[in-house]
């Protein structure tokens, strides 16, 4: 068991700086923490969390599905939570896209989108909403090791209300980790190396 913990550590050490963004490997993660500069009038405090997978179907290129849970208010306010799913999509610049050199050498720049469908429920009973929720926005992964990445972004979000509340968004600013696992094919050519 020693052997294989350490034969282990050893393959994913060995692993190059971009090999957790090729195709074929799996993102699994999310964004534990966000604050939100409201757009909308009584802006306030925003806690959310999105558990989030993605498949990479191209290099530096991460599709998925993404669930979202969160509650929300302002002073004098009641209480709003928030739910979602969708789609995401990231895409991971290499250094030479990024236009700059990469200021940390551990990290990459992205930009990831999503769309969905979410909506609120505030807690006195109020107007409660669903609708197409949108969201873009670059973000910076640091690789703390070669597999797991803190991740801090910035995004415009949006919900296209269906109910009796109209359109709302809001700039935030989020916070995540996430955990890059190779492939079963990356992983016999790292064994086989």
């Amino acid at each position: 068991m020693k052997k294989l913990l350490i034969t282990g550590a050893v393959a994913l050490m060995a692993m190059s700086a971009n090999a957790q963004l090729q195709k074929g490997n799996y993102m699994v993660g999310g964004e534990f923490a966000a604050a939100n500069f409201g757009l909308n009038q009584g802006a306030g405090y925003n806690f959310q969390i999105t558990p989030q997978a993605a498949f990479f179907v191209q290099d530096n290129w991460a599709v998925g599905p993404y669930v979202k849970l969160g509650f929300s208010g302002a002073k004098g306010s009641p209480t709003t939570f928030g739910y979602g799913v969708g789609a995401l999509s990231r895409y991971y610049f290499s250094p030479g896209e990024q236009g700059i050199d990469s200021l940390l050498k551990h990290g990459r720049f992205f930009v990831e989108g999503n769309a969905g469908i979410g909506g609120t429920t505030i807690s006195d009973g109020g107007a409660s909403a669903n609708g197409l929720d949108l969201g873009i926005g670059p973000g910076y992964t640091y690789f703390i090791t070669q597999n797991i990445g803190l991740d801090a972004s910035v995004k415009l979000n949006g919900n296209l209300g269906f109910g009796n509340r109209g359109t709302t968004s809001a700039i935030d600013f989020r916070l995540g980790l996430n955990i890059f696992l190779p492939s079963r094919k990356a992983m016999s050519n790292i064994k086989t190396e």
